[in-house]
């Protein structure tokens, strides 16, 4: 048996990664990443779930996947092309907003809200607007960042950006981190005060 069968990946996923492929979005989330926010979302029953770089929607379909009927899914992404695939598969998921802007201005225009998980897969809130997304982060919530591993398409000097977001990261008393060395490389943290 395969692993990614063991997975059982929501039903929506085939037919978005085959527009995925048919699209040449490059930068999507890989199944482990996916199958680990599904968990982390079930972990948080009507809970209030932010992912910042939609893409495509693999991500989101993981975490819709995991959400139960209460919960509700903001994500953003500044690219329409990608987005537009998210939705055309997600859409009807009265759950998931959809919002096709710049995640920098909007990070940091929100100020009020506050989210139980964020997953930060693009670089605002990762690289940049960083102390934006942590303040939208309830105490109790979980902030994941993937794609910290080396890979293919890194631009030149990245992995420097890199570095210092994990000792950023490390540093900060409010959070409770878990380094992962596993699929892209992921960051798990827990704020454990505001």
């Amino acid at each position: 048996m395969r692993l990614f069968d063991v997975m059982s990946p929501p039903e929506v996923l085939t037919e978005i990664q085959r527009a995925t492929a048919e699209s040449g979005f490059g930068m999507a989330s890989e199944p482990l990443t996916g199958t680990l926010l599904r968990t982390l979302a079930a972990s948080k029953p009507a809970g209030r779930f932010l992912e910042i770089g939609t893409g495509t929607g693999i991500g989101t379909a993981w975490l819709l996947d995991g959400m139960d009927a209460a919960s509700t899914l903001v994500t953003i992404d500044n690219a329409a092309a990608p987005s537009a695939i998210a939705q055309r598969f997600l859409g009807h998921d009265s759950r998931v907003r959809f919002l096709v802007q710049d995640a920098e201005v909007w990070l940091k225009q929100q100020g009020g809200d506050q989210f139980d998980l964020i997953f930060a897969d693009s670089f605002p809130g990762k690289f940049y607007a960083l102390d934006e997304a942590l303040h939208m982060l309830k105490v109790g919530g979980l902030y994941v960042i993937d794609d910290l591993l080396p890979q293919s398409n890194w631009p030149e000097g990245h992995q420097t950006n890199v570095d210092r977001l994990i000792t950023t990261l490390s540093n900060r008393d409010s959070l409770r981190l878990t380094k992962l060395a596993w699929a892209s490389g992921i960051i798990l943290a827990t704020k454990i005060t505001q």
